[in-house]
């Protein structure tokens, strides 16, 4: 079992991405924090955890506001007494700001998955850091999707989003790695998660 007694955290546990990793990891038997904005949508996700023989603690979280993050994170450290592993999957739902040309699309509409992103995904990853660091270990590991590689038209700020995600991971492995800490953002997202693509991604934490 790859992650025996590891304790991970996933935010966005309720989407298709979170979920598929939360229960790859439950098969995996890592003790499991899931959080999501609505409740009802990563229950089910639990249950399945449930009747694969693991054990999930449900909250429901909204990971763009400071307080509720910090409040969470530093709960999981007080029950659990450390975090292995941090997995955001979390997603942005605006319909505005894809499906037009660049050149029709509001600034606004524009920024908003960019600056929701980045937020959402420093938030998640910055008490995590604080607490892998004093354990000398941990992995932060983030899944981006195709555009945030390649040009793909009416996509709006989406592309540049999860671009800015990769960045983000990328200098947190630059200040983490010397503490014993890394980041793990080698998988690119389009379509369903394979599930072959989750467990080779954690063979590759693992490995240090």
């Amino acid at each position: 079992m790859l992650l025996n007694d590891k304790v991970a955290v996933i935010y966005g546990a309720g989407g298709g991405v979170g979920g598929a990793i939360a229960r790859t990891f439950a098969r995996e038997v890592a003790k499991l924090f899931l959080y999501w904005s609505r409740r009802a949508s990563v229950d089910p996700v639990a249950e399945d955890v449930a009747r694969a023989g693991g054990t999930a603690d449900v909250a429901e979280v909204d990971a763009l506001d400071e307080p509720s993050v910090e409040r969470h994170l530093a709960g999981v450290i007080d029950r659990a007494g450390r975090i292995d592993v941090m997995f955001n999957a979390i997603g942005i739902v605006n319909t505005r700001v894809q499906g037009k040309p660049l050149t029709e699309l509001a600034v606004e509409d524009f920024l908003q998955p960019i600056t929701g992103y980045a937020r959402g995904y420093f938030l998640t990853a910055r008490l995590a850091a604080r607490q892998m660091i004093k354990q000398g270990a941990g992995v932060v590991m983030t899944a981006t999707a195709v555009p945030s590689r390649a040009g793909i038209p009416l996509v709006g700020g989406f592309a540049s989003a999860e671009a800015a995600v990769e960045a983000l991971t990328r200098s947190l492995s630059a200040e983490l790695g010397p503490h014993g800490s890394r980041r793990q953002d080698e998988a690119t997202v389009s379509g369903n998660v394979a599930m072959s693509v989750v467990r080779g991604a954690i063979k590759q934490l693992l490995r240090g």
